[in-house]
């Protein structure tokens, strides 16, 4: 299971109570940060997230809202004593803006910072290991954007203890089932798996798309995702300024949502013109039904 909270909803600006985009995405006990506006480090102290704990963050693109506070996350970590090497992934060019941030400032980790720069227009896979798959999704904005699918990996079967525990197995035969093969006993019986397990926790999907213009192009890749983030940044009454600044209203969002058949779809990066986000769950309803508002510091099961 996933468990994704939102650090901030909200585009543009910082307000008070209105924080800028970042998200938090635990996996079996790692910790993934995805985009990293202005006062995240003060949404994780809030929900009293070890630092040390993060080890890889993704950023969508360069636009301030999604990475300004990323310097200062980077500054706390060495203040705090960090050792472990920090995965960054993002756009071309995030190596040189930290890279000369810290320079200036004569403010150098003390920890090991990796840069995985991103510049393919297709979807590529940029980060994996026993637990999960993390691919871009390529977004149509104003500057180079990849939203992202996080997908973790089956694991393996479950024993069944109640159908093997008069079999008196040895410690092989429960590696041998869990890998799925069928397995022999001492006097020479032979078990079918399905007969002593039980099917894994199917994989989960959680799709990430920040800032982009309403996106075909999308569905492909995010077919049948247990949730969707998508952007929602205006209502359709502000569809002109939706397609001027390449963002989405909250009934684009909700298409791409019904035509990739996916589970449920939150919506987010909310304009700050609009005061009661009601209004987006009523124009997205009307094409999809299972839907989402997100609101900074609400956790969401996957």
């Amino acid at each position: 299971m996933m468990k994704l909270t939102i650090l901030g909803c909200h585009s543009a600006t910082p307000k008070e109570n209105k924080h800028t985009t970042s998200q938090l995405l635990e996996v079996k006990g790692k910790f993934f940060l995805i985009d990293c506006g202005e006062g995240t480090q003060i949404q994780l102290r809030k929900l009293k997230i070890k630092f040390s704990l993060i080890q890889h963050i993704f950023i969508s693109h360069l636009h301030g809202d999604h990475f300004y506070g990323l310097i200062g996350l980077i500054s706390t970590f060495r203040l705090l004593g960090r050792t472990t090497q920090l995965n960054i992934y993002g756009p071309k060019g995030i190596k040189e803006i930290i890279t000369l941030q810290l320079k200036m400032s004569n403010s150098w980790t003390d920890y090991s910072l990796h840069f995985h720069e991103l510049s393919s227009p297709n979807s590529e896979k940029i980060f994996e290991d026993d637990t999960i798959c993390v691919s871009t999704l390529p977004l149509d904005h104003r500057i180079y954007t990849n939203g992202f699918l996080f997908t973790t990996k089956t694991v393996k079967r479950k024993i069944n203890s109640k159908a093997t525990e008069s079999l008196n197995l040895e410690p092989f035969h429960y590696s041998q089932l869990q890998n799925g093969l069928d397995i022999e006993l001492a006097n020479g019986i032979f078990k079918e798996n399905k007969e002593l397990t039980l099917n894994p926790e199917p994989s989960k999907k959680y799709a990430y798309c920040s800032d982009t213009a309403y996106n075909k192009k999308l569905i492909s890749l995010i077919k049948g995702v247990d949730l969707l983030y998508h952007e929602a940044t205006f209502l359709e009454k502000h569809a002109d300024l939706a397609k001027k600044t390449k963002h989405s209203t909250a009934l684009q969002a909700a298409k791409i949502a019904n035509s990739a058949n996916v589970k449920k779809l939150l919506l987010g990066h909310y304009s700050n013109r609009y005061s009661d986000k009601k209004d987006f769950i009523k124009e997205a309803s009307t094409v999809f039904e299972s839907i989402l508002l997100s609101e900074d510091l609400k956790t969401y099961s996957i």
